[in-house]
Formats: C-alpha cells, structure tokens, sequence
C-alpha cells in the first residue's frame, strides 16, 4: 500500500472524527474485543492510552506529520496477533491508523506489515495553506 493513497484516506476521514461519535467513551477498564468483528465495531471507541494500557506498545508506529511542523496529525501503529477470525486463527498483524487519538481505519494482514516502509520512518504531509 502506498503511504500517499493512505494519508489521503486518513484526510478525507478527518472530517468523520471531526464529527464525532455518538458512543458513550468506555471505561478504562473495559476490555477490547479482539474478535476481528466485534474489535472492528469497538475499537473506535478507545483512546491510544487505553489501547495501549491493553495491548502495550505497538511493535511498529509511523507519524504523519504537517511538512515544516511538529504537529502530528495521524499516526499508523502495527500490533502482532492481537486479532483473530471468526474461525480462531490469530492475523500476523492488525494496523490501526489514528486522526488524532481515535482510530479511523483498522487492517488485518496476514503477513508481517513490513511491505515497503522502514520500521520508525516519519512521513510528512505537505502544510496546507487556508482558501481565501
């Protein structure tokens, strides 16, 4: 997958995060399902800290950040086997990509996430200059 047709995606969801969620926010101590379907409904819910209160840190983490800032505005994290299909297998690796503190897409890989990317690379977003 190529980072530039995913940081467009990531954008375009931006505005869905902006909008928010009608879901009441979990408790610190409600556990993530980790039924593939049942994470994919949940996981929207949760916050980096609860996520990683739950399923430490992430073996792999790339920023996105706006060119010329430090400003993070979206973050890919790769966690191993924390998943499983509706038949009991275990994916090699779930994905989670972040606008802000809230998880926007979730990808279950059956391999281990390493296709093209160096492990830690920051990506840089072009600042965006405002309409008049």
């Amino acid at each position: 997958m190529k980072y530039s047709a995913l940081i467009s995606f990531l954008m375009a969801n931006l505005l869905l995060t902006s909008i928010g969620f009608a879901e009441e926010a979990p408790s610190n101590t409600q556990e993530i399902p980790t039924l593939e379907k049942d994470f994919v409904k949940a996981i929207n819910a949760f916050d980096k800290t609860q996520i990683i209160a739950q399923f430490g840190e992430p073996a792999k983490a790339d920023d996105v950040k706006i060119k010329g800032s430090n400003k993070i505005v979206a973050s890919i994290w790769q966690y191993h086997f924390i998943n499983t299909a509706l038949d009991g297998t275990y994916y090699q690796t779930t994905e989670l990509d972040f606008i802000n503190d809230k998880v926007v897409t979730v990808v279950f890989l059956n391999n281990d996430g390493s296709e093209g990317s160096e492990t830690g690379q920051k990506y840089e977003m072009p600042a965006v200059k405002p309409e008049l």
